[in-house]
């Protein structure tokens, strides 16, 4: 977050915000977006925002919805304004003033597991082939993949792992968990591992996917680009992002019939609902469900009843 809120003088309002942030563990890329989204607002109202009013939010909000911003984005600079005024504020009668947008949630693009495994044989070289089955494999957010650490996975290096968990530690809202680690994923780290002592990239103590440097992680945004490279690669026409990974997780988990709230503690949801959805898009399961009415044995007629 450093090299974020250094690059202007910070306001003591602004720290403020960062400092409650950093406080509640919020991920780097949560406190970008929630500088941003309170910095938008605040050039909106050509002042302070801790002056700010009733109206102004309701003119923002207006305005926001004129200029045809879309909708998650609008709820996303909702959640933002909402914290700011609740806790660096301390005004929560403003808060409740912020109006989220309902809208129909899309169903997510799924790939078939023979389209992940092309996607991820389509990689062009072992570091992004690892990451990008970590995604898949333990169903993790692409800014979880980003910030895996060799510490994360239990022994001293990912080949003297004992009790095959993968460790999250920055998972969304700061939350920590731990994610499935099977037997051909640790065979790939840990080639990965050997592969990357040799580059020089790899350290006891730092990034399991190294960036540019190795004294930074890899980033979001060139996880997304190696997703979109390596389907395009492997001729899969589907729109695909790093979270595609992470919707066929959960659905091809589904579809081999683990329990719902199994799948929930994996993907690190607080609500269940959230991992219900992937009811909608597990095809296969419903392929293969049974209607009641198959189980009551009913013979149909030969002939129509005759009518009334």
């Amino acid at each position: 977050m450093d090299d974020i809120i250094h690059a202007a003088p910070i306001s003591p309002l602004r720290q403020r915000l960062i400092d409650d942030m950093n406080m509640r563990r919020f991920s780097r890329e949560t406190q970008r977006n929630y500088i941003r989204d309170v910095g938008r607002f605040a050039t909106f109202v050509g002042r302070s925002p801790d002056t700010s009013t009733a109206e102004d939010l309701r003119r923002f909000q207006v305005a926001q919805r004129e200029a045809g911003v879309p909708v998650p984005t609008m709820n996303s600079i909702v959640s933002a304004l909402r914290f700011f005024f609740t806790h660096t504020l301390d005004r929560p009668d403003l808060a409740r003033r912020l109006v989220r947008v309902t809208h129909p949630r899309k169903l997510p693009v799924v790939l078939s597991t023979d389209e992940v495994a092309r996607l991820l044989n389509a990689t062009t070289c072992l570091k992004h082939q690892a990451a990008l089955s970590v995604a898949y494999g333990a169903g993790l957010r692409v800014a979880e993949v980003s910030g895996l650490k060799i510490s994360d996975i239990p022994g001293s290096s990912p080949g003297t792992s004992e009790r095959m968990l993968l460790r999250v530690e920055r998972g969304k809202g700061g939350q920590y968990r731990n994610a499935m680690l099977s037997a051909d994923m640790l065979a790939l780290l840990r080639q990965w591992w050997k592969v990357g002592r040799r580059q020089g990239v790899m350290h006891p103590k730092g990034w399991l996917f190294p960036g540019q440097h190795a004294g930074k992680p890899i980033s979001t945004r060139q996880l997304h680009r190696i997703v979109v490279e390596a389907a395009r690669a492997a001729d899969i026409v589907k729109r695909v992002g790093p979270h595609t990974l992470r919707h066929s997780f959960a659905t091809h988990l589904l579809e081999d019939g683990v329990d719902i709230r199994v799948i929930q503690a994996l993907l690190g949801h607080a609500k269940l609902e959230n991992t219900a959805f992937y009811t909608k898009v597990a095809t296969r399961m419903v392929r293969t469900v049974t209607s009641p009415l198959d189980k009551l044995g009913i013979v149909t007629p030969d002939q129509e009843p005759p009518g009334d």
